[in-house]
């Protein structure tokens, strides 16, 4: 997932010049594994989201209306190993009429995919997601620390099926699970202290692939645009594992939605349905344009920095 217009833009146009050298986003055997809006999908890939844009009323006492819009730039630098740069434009309107305005903190994330098993359509890949505290505008509540969150990410495609089930073989599933750790136990603001806790950060999506239907299962004619899609659910939920604040210890939304898959890029929108009154106020929607990087520019960004390296 996600963050920048400005600030990122900037990022795509200096990434944009670096050398490069090999290709493909997330294909795993006969699986395709399509970058999801709300999770990270489980492979190293070169891939741009911009915009992505969210609008929901949040989890604050009283809620507002909150309207975001990122951008986030992926890169090979080897194979199986990449870097992202994104950030978030947030927009905060409140009750009666006052609003805030600013980016978030800047977010990275450096990301080895250190199995993939084609056959199986089996991949999985760690990373190291680093929130920058003070990067963003504290109008919007960005934290004045840095928070560290280590995460394991997995995709598992059901081509194991029997052929009695073959209509659900396009079924794909992935799963992430982090630990999110600030760097400060806890920070103080106008004389008044506050925690900051720790949090178990997971989530994941279940797909069906109607590409996958048409090319490994049976193409029943369906008109192209169809055979294009991916319908989902995601969810993407954090539990706190310490320093209550006596509200809800877990928070997150659900996500259903679907995903058109073009040659270079994707076209996506999902519902987001809070969990819980802490995690928003009633139901929102976001969309996302997505393009395949490796596939506009094949020959220069669309190469791993260090083919010789990769494996």
């Amino acid at each position: 997932m996600s963050r920048t217009p400005v600030r990122a833009i900037a990022v795509v146009a200096v990434a944009a010049f670096m050398p490069s050298q090999a290709s493909a986003h997330c294909y795993v055997g006969n699986r395709f594994f399509p970058a999801t809006l709300n999770v990270d999908d489980p492979c190293v890939a070169d891939e741009l989201s911009l915009p992505t844009v969210s609008a929901f009323r949040n989890g604050d006492d009283p809620s507002a209306h909150e309207v975001d819009i990122s951008a986030e730039i992926s890169k090979r630098i080897t194979e199986t190993f990449g870097i992202s740069v994104g950030d978030t434009w947030v927009h905060l309107k409140g009750p009666g009429g006052a609003t805030a305005q600013g980016f978030d903190n800047l977010a990275t994330a450096f990301k080895f995919q250190f199995l993939t098993d084609p056959t199986d359509e089996f991949v999985m890949s760690a990373s190291l997601d680093v929130d920058w505290g003070g990067t963003g505008s504290k109008a919007i509540g960005a934290e004045s620390f840095t928070t560290l969150t280590p995460t394991l990410f997995a995709g598992k495609g059901f081509g194991f099926l029997p052929e009695e089930l073959k209509y659900l073989k396009p079924l794909a599933i992935t799963a992430q699970v982090g630990y999110s750790v600030p760097t400060e136990s806890s920070t103080i603001e106008d004389g008044e202290m506050t925690f900051n806790p720790r949090s178990v950060v997971w989530g994941g999506s279940l797909q069906y692939s109607m590409p996958y239907l048409k090319s490994a299962v049976e193409d029943l004619g369906l008109p192209d645009a169809v055979n294009r899609m991916i319908p989902l659910v995601e969810w993407n939920l954090s539990t706190e594992t310490d320093h209550f604040a006596g509200g809800e210890r877990t928070t997150g939304t659900i996500n259903p939605g679907i995903i058109y898959v073009g040659d270079k890029f994707q076209i996506s929108g999902e519902a987001i349905i809070p969990i819980n009154r802490a995690s928003g106020d009633g139901a929102g929607g976001m969309g996302q344009l997505h393009f395949y990087l490796d596939d506009i520019f094949p020959d220069t960004y669309g190469r791993p920095l260090f083919a010789a390296a990769s494996q």
